[in-house]
């Protein structure tokens, strides 16, 4: 079985970009504005964290705006090298953003509720480059979209990955007891993870350490 990419989300700081990198993260997640959630850093930080890291590392724009003109905006502030879309896209219009950024990539977050989550995400698979199956909800009154550190139904997931071409990351309350369950059961491309590689909010060295060795540890 192919070892899953790993992107470390929430970073907050240059210090924490070159900790997750040390450990083996092919992708850093950098979270702008959001109405809830963890790690959320000013624009400005994101930039700053953006232009130290190696070209191999991929860099993550976590953005809630639900608006393309909106969403290209916010990437010109950060100059991320893909941006994460968390919330639906009004009248699903990527190709606007597509045309404005031709050399970004998209990846669309699924809040996987239930069954028409898989249909959400066969759509939408068709306008981007990746999609990431998260815990959230966007139909609360305070949206919920992402960092909940709460797991959810791995067949849905499953399900999904089989019905769509491109590649998937699973999210959703990852750590080092669940990781190899989870691969075994998705079979996702990347695993995306943020609290439990942390303790009191910071980075934590062990958590860390012990993570990536769960991910190839032989079942």
């Amino acid at each position: 079985m192919r070892r899953p990419r790993v992107k470390i989300c929430c970073i907050s700081s240059v210090e924490e970009a070159k900790l997750a990198i040390e450990y083996g993260a092919s992708a850093l997640g950098l979270v702008g504005h959001m109405p809830s959630g963890p790690g959320v850093i000013e624009d400005k930080l994101i930039y700053q964290i953006v232009r130290m890291v190696p070209p191999p590392i991929s860099t993550f724009l976590l953005t809630s705006e639900a608006n393309s003109r909106d969403i290209i905006s916010h990437y010109k502030r950060v100059q991320t090298s893909t941006i994460q879309i968390m919330d639906e896209l009004v009248n699903r219009d990527y190709e606007l953003i597509r045309n404005e950024l031709p050399n970004v990539k998209l990846v669309q977050v699924i809040h996987v509720i239930d069954h028409n989550s898989v249909k959400e995400a066969i759509e939408i698979s068709k306008y981007v480059d990746a999609i990431l199956l998260d815990s959230g909800n966007p139909n609360l009154s305070v949206k919920e979209l992402g960092g909940t550190g709460r797991a959810h139904n791995w067949e849905l997931n499953r399900e999904i990955i089989r019905s769509i071409p491109v590649p998937v990351f699973l999210a959703g309350g990852l750590n080092e007891d669940n990781v190899r369950k989870a691969i075994e059961t998705v079979e996702p491309f990347g695993l995306d993870l943020c609290s439990s590689v942390r303790t009191d909010g910071k980075l934590d060295r062990q958590k860390l350490s012990d993570f990536f060795k769960a991910i190839d540890k032989q079942s």
